[in-house]
């Protein structure tokens, strides 16, 4: 009998699990068209939100467990739009993008990959109006669909450039509620900058330069200011000579610690929004036992008191006889031949060892006309591999 209790209690969670996401699928588009939200949400959910929290909590998960890709992942998202009891519980059971493989919320973005598989994206690029698009790949093709994360625009500037990056690919302009950065080149293009519009971790410095500035208070994170964050430098070794070869690159993670990259090693990963409070940002997997501990680690690691901020470096082509060509293993991920293709790895400096040293923590390449292929992984995240991969398509007469 107690057997079959527990069956039909799964049972029961199971069902309330598929009609609770349907509801919120549907919630979630009539929202938009409805004028009067507090009495739709009343009418809808007065039945949903008065579940005890420990059923509720269950619905959830199973929600969770069961849309483990896009498109269908939508409904995780809904179930967060419902009320403010759903969306901590949701917050609760969704993991960061390390434990969980699963990108969910705009917050993905800017949390640091999984360690032991890339996650793999694509870039669209539009030449007629400068415009990049980054989906992540919903397929083991090379050019699905896939799921809209980012979007950039190049901005041409007297003595820089500037591509400006957003989660909309409507509305791109830098005072918007979806800015989420910036990435500004020297007039060469052979130096870079990467910038965010949130502190990456606690203590980051606010740009001083002319471009800094605060921006609408309807951002995609409330409450939050959008400025300008210096989180990256990004240099291209100029060719003097005019020797041929591939490009070499150097970037220097600033809000990353070089230890990321070993076994163990950890980066700080922001769990959301909010700048206010310790909480906002973890240590995964492992979490600093107390505020003063976070903040002394991190400062250190700002000012390079510590070991120092990740370097990474591209990994060095061979060539090959036969094709006449410099060649990288892109393990099928790239497919026509182009300059701006490269992988990057920890730099020797950051003392890996064994397998850690090869390893490839993102790799760029086209695949087509106005399509490319982009994989990254723990300790960077797609807001920063996005911006690193921007910076290849800039023009480089000095380096080629």
């Amino acid at each position: 009998m107690k057997l079959g209790l527990k069956s039909r209690s799964r049972r029961v969670v199971q069902d309330s699990a598929v009609a609770a996401a349907a509801a919120a699928g549907k919630m979630k588009n009539s929202i938009s068209d409805s004028k009067n939200l507090d009495e739709k949400l009343t009418v809808d959910y007065c039945g949903w939100t008065s579940l005890p929290s420990e059923l509720m909590r269950e619905v959830l998960m199973k929600i969770e467990e069961s849309e483990s890709k896009w498109p269908e992942r939508k409904h995780v998202v809904a179930c967060a739009g419902v009320c403010k009891s759903w969306r901590e519980t949701i917050k609760e059971v969704v993991k960061t993008l390390e434990v969980s493989r699963k990108i969910t919320f705009p917050i993905s973005v800017k949390q640091p990959g999984p360690r032991d598989s890339l996650i793999q994206c694509f870039i669209k690029r539009n030449s007629s109006t400068q415009t990049f698009y980054l989906y992540l790949s919903l397929s083991q093709a090379l050019a699905d669909d896939g799921k809209f994360l980012l979007a950039a625009r190049k901005y041409r500037r007297a003595t820089c450039t500037d591509y400006v990056i957003s989660l909309n690919a409507e509305d791109m302009s830098k005072g918007s509620g979806t800015y989420v950065g910036k990435l500004r080149s020297n007039f060469l293009g052979t130096k870079f900058v990467v910038y965010d519009a949130l502190p990456p971790h606690m203590g980051a410095k606010l740009a001083k330069n002319r471009s800094t500035r605060m921006f609408s208070t309807k951002q995609i994170f409330p409450g939050v200011p959008a400025s300008n964050y210096p989180v990256a430098h990004i240099s291209y070794e100029l060719n003097v000579m005019g020797a041929r070869g591939p490009r070499r690159v150097q970037c220097v993670l600033d809000a990353i610690p070089a230890s990321a990259v070993k076994p163990g090693g950890v980066a700080p990963t922001r769990m959301d929004s909010r700048v206010n409070g310790v909480d906002s940002f973890q240590q995964t997997p492992a979490s600093w036992s107390t505020s003063n501990d976070l903040n002394t680690a991190l400062s250190e690691t700002l000012h390079g008191q510590s070991d120092g901020s990740l370097v990474l470096r591209n990994k060095a082509p061979r060539w090959h006889e036969q094709l006449q060509c410099w060649c990288l293993n892109f393990h099928g991920r790239v497919t026509v031949a182009s300059v701006k293709n490269f992988q990057l790895v920890a730099s020797p400096d950051s003392g890996t060892v064994g397998a850690e040293q090869g390893k490839v923590i993102l790799q760029f390449g086209k695949v087509g006309k106005d399509v490319f292929t982009m994989d990254y992984l723990y300790p960077i995240s797609a807001f920063q591999a996005f911006a690193i991969s921007l910076s290849s398509f800039d023009t480089k007469i000095a380096c080629e």
